[in-house]
């Protein structure tokens, strides 16, 4: 897993969102943006994740951040997943991995017992000129933006 580190300039991506309206880092250009990545739409962790940076999206906006959530789930999964908590920003479908892959957010995980490959929870924190200033790598599911903000 080769995960981009601060300091890194991120490499320009491009996914579909969940309303099938394609996304890339360019427009972004000039504003921050963060970006979340999280392993299954509509899960516990993921759900509580999610929701507590909508609840605090004003506040982040107001810092000037954008943001955006992606995991390899279907543009159907990250639809119904945001119009049932009413997600304020976009939710990449990456189901080829392209942006998962761009972030080195895919390896090797442990859960139960069981070794498997999947994405790792992880927040990037990338400036005006689409460095990354920050990696929250131990995401506090239920406290993340104030993480993002602290």
């Amino acid at each position: 897993m080769n995960t981009l580190k601060v300091g890194d300039k991120v490499p320009n991506f491009e996914a579909l969102d969940e309303q099938g309206n394609r996304i890339n880092l360019k427009d972004y250009k000039g504003k921050k943006l963060i970006v979340f990545f999280y392993p299954r739409a509509s899960t516990p962790g993921c759900t509580a994740e999610a929701c507590n940076l909508r609840d605090n999206y004003d506040v982040l906006k107001e810092k000037g951040y954008e943001l955006l959530g992606v995991s390899a789930d279907s543009a159907k999964k990250q639809s119904n997943f945001k119009n049932k908590h009413d997600f304020p920003f976009p939710l990449l479908a990456d189901e080829d991995k392209t942006v998962i892959n761009t972030f080195g957010v895919w390896g090797p995980k442990k859960f139960m017992g069981k070794e498997f490959d999947g994405i790792h929870r992880k927040t990037f924190i990338i400036d005006e000129n689409g460095l990354v200033e920050r990696v929250i790598d131990k995401v506090k599911t239920k406290d993340h933006a104030a993480q993002i903000l602290g």
